[in-house]
């Protein structure tokens, strides 16, 4: 065998992997959410893990937006406390590595486990503290990963300058970053232009959902207006290009963004139940990779997609006949992407990845 085999999926399972878009609150356990709300005396709609899951995934695929979002109430609802945010930071290292994961840029939004009285600071510094665990615990299985935060701010609150002071005053101590997530109709990412601004003065990196919900204008200000130097999702990149033809034709936009080689951080699962995609056979990564655009492929929200990835890799070799060279492609693509130093990435795939691959598909 060899990189242009087709790999398994038990193959995949060992492939090193790297993921730069996954939400903290979007990854508990089942039963870890079932043991905190217990702790607190919070009400969940089912008390058994299996059927949580289920709750959870079926909520998420319902097409009821408010159902949706309830689902990320109940995580939430479970994450007040410093032990428990510690507790769940130091479980996503785990599971991540336990899925191939090497390298992790992890978020979350840290006003939102502030309801009971948690300063932000102090939700920063939990959320580390787990990783770190995290990594540790790993270690001790024998397994290798990195876990690094982005901070989120919500789009529609007024608290994106203070969450960006956070990235610069934690950048060297476990925060890698900034984001900015909640609704993109209605609330465009220049509402927070002062503290782009900001945050390129102080040197510091950032990236910006855009292009998911809201189509090219999003991904327009996004990278034009506000400089973002990736894009959380920009799926809908693809409405930029025209296929009539015998050969796609790419309009400015996207050209732009082929050319900067502006990484998209495509998370196929999460897409089809947003609706960017109907299934991942017809889900734009098929198309951008041929294109050579600066793919990458994440998770998201691991617990309200039930996926991993793992997960995301079989699906898109299933759909598209990819083989060990286009996951390597991506991998690459992701920690090439990621928001540490050049020769920290460099490490990463010369001592890790790319042994890795070569190893597996070898066998």
């Amino acid at each position: 065998m060899s990189l242009t085999s087709i790999p398994t999926p038990e193959q995949i399972k060992r492939l090193p992997k790297a993921v730069i878009h996954d939400h903290l609150d979007g990854g508990l356990r089942p039963e870890t959410i079932i043991e905190l709300a217990k702790e607190i005396g919070y009400a969940l709609p089912v008390n058994e893990p299996a059927a949580l899951a289920d709750w959870f995934y079926e909520a998420c695929n319902s097409g009821s937006l408010v159902r949706y979002i309830e689902t990320f109430e109940h995580t939430i609802a479970v994450m007040q406390t410093k032990e428990a945010i510690t507790r769940v930071a130091k479980e996503c290292a785990l599971d991540l590595a336990r899925d191939g994961v090497v390298y992790a840029e992890v978020r979350g939004a840290p006003e939102l486990f502030t309801r009971k009285g948690l300063s932000l600071e102090e939700v920063i510094e939990a959320t580390i503290a787990g990783y770190r665990q995290g990594e540790v615990a790993a270690k001790a299985e024998g397994l290798r990963i990195r876990v690094e935060s982005l901070l989120c701010a919500l789009r529609q609150n007024p608290h994106a300058q203070e969450i960006a002071e956070k990235v610069v005053k934690y950048r060297d101590l476990g925060v890698v970053g900034f984001d900015i997530a909640g609704p993109e109709d209605g609330f465009p990412p220049t509402n927070q232009l002062e503290t782009f601004n900001y945050l390129r003065q102080e040197d510091a990196h950032f990236t910006i959902h855009a292009g998911e919900a809201y189509g090219l204008p999003s991904i327009w200000q996004a990278i034009q207006m506000c400089g973002a130097e990736r894009l959380g999702h920009g799926v809908r990149i693809i409405e930029d290009i025209d296929f009539s033809g015998s050969k796609p034709v790419l309009g400015r936009l996207s050209a732009y963004i082929r050319d900067r080689r502006i990484p998209l951080e495509l998370c196929p699962t999460s897409n089809l139940q947003t609706g960017a995609a109907k299934t991942i056979a017809t889900h734009p990564i098929g198309a951008l990779a041929k294109l050579r655009f600066r793919i990458t492929i994440n998770t998201d929200n691991r617990l309200m997609s039930r996926t991993s990835m793992t997960n995301e890799m079989v699906e898109v070799v299933k759909a598209f006949n990819w083989n060990f060279a286009d996951l390597q492609r991506v991998t690459i693509n992701a920690l090439k992407s990621s928001f540490i130093p050049f020769e920290e990435r460099l490490a990463i795939i010369e001592e890790i990845v790319k042994p890795g691959y070569l190893a597996v598909a070898s066998e």
